[in-house]
């Protein structure tokens, strides 16, 4: 008697492992026969090779960030060949570029990586070049402020955000670990082309 995962008995019986006046195996037998065949493949299949060691780990740069707004993305670029891509929350109002202070929207255009902040109010933070001379005078001849201030950062330190949602005043958010990744690998002086 043999005992099945869940508990079960099985019975061999002489009908189980009999043959026919042939010398053919029953149908049963034959059943159980390939499913031990198989049982056994199963069993001695070589495990997946692990995942590659995370990129940052093999210390890539990027030399350009590229984020396009309309599918929510960022990608971290070298030499012209994206080798990450992450998720991305904009502001509260994408659509359009930024015109004033407050307007919810994330600037487009090409800027620079200019600061980062690891004590801002967010896990991590990288400072977009915005606005740059072309955005204030913009702004100024609407008679607006243009607003500043705009980073890719990771989750409130709070934790209070819609997570899933456009959240921010008008930066660019990724998860926590994310950002650990985006700023051990893009430094200062790094090209940032925001499409819509």
């Amino acid at each position: 008697m043999a005992e099945t995962s869940r508990g079960a008995r099985l019975r061999c019986t002489p009908a189980d492992t009999a043959s026919d006046k042939t010398g053919h195996h029953t149908r049963r037998s034959a059943l159980l026969l390939g499913a031990g065949f198989l049982l056994t493949a199963c069993a001695t299949r070589p495990e997946p090779a692990p995942p590659p060691a995370p990129f940052v780990s093999r210390g890539v740069r990027a030399d350009h960030v590229v984020v396009r707004k309309s599918s929510r993305s960022l990608q971290l670029i070298r030499n012209g060949e994206t080798f990450a891509n992450y998720r991305i929350a904009l502001g509260f109002a994408p659509n359009g570029h930024k015109l004033r202070d407050s307007d919810g929207r994330t600037p487009e255009g090409v800027y620079w990586i200019d600061r980062r902040n690891p004590r801002s109010a967010f896990h991590l933070s990288l400072g977009i070049s915005y606005p740059n001379a072309a955005d204030i005078a913009r702004a100024r001849a609407l008679g607006f402020d243009p607003g500043g201030n705009i980073f890719i950062h990771g989750e409130p330190n709070s934790g209070e955000y819609a997570r899933g949602t456009d959240w921010t005043a008008g930066c660019i958010a990724v998860t926590n670990p994310e950002i650990e990744e985006i700023w051990a690998t893009v430094p200062n002086g790094t090209r940032i082309t925001l499409l819509a």
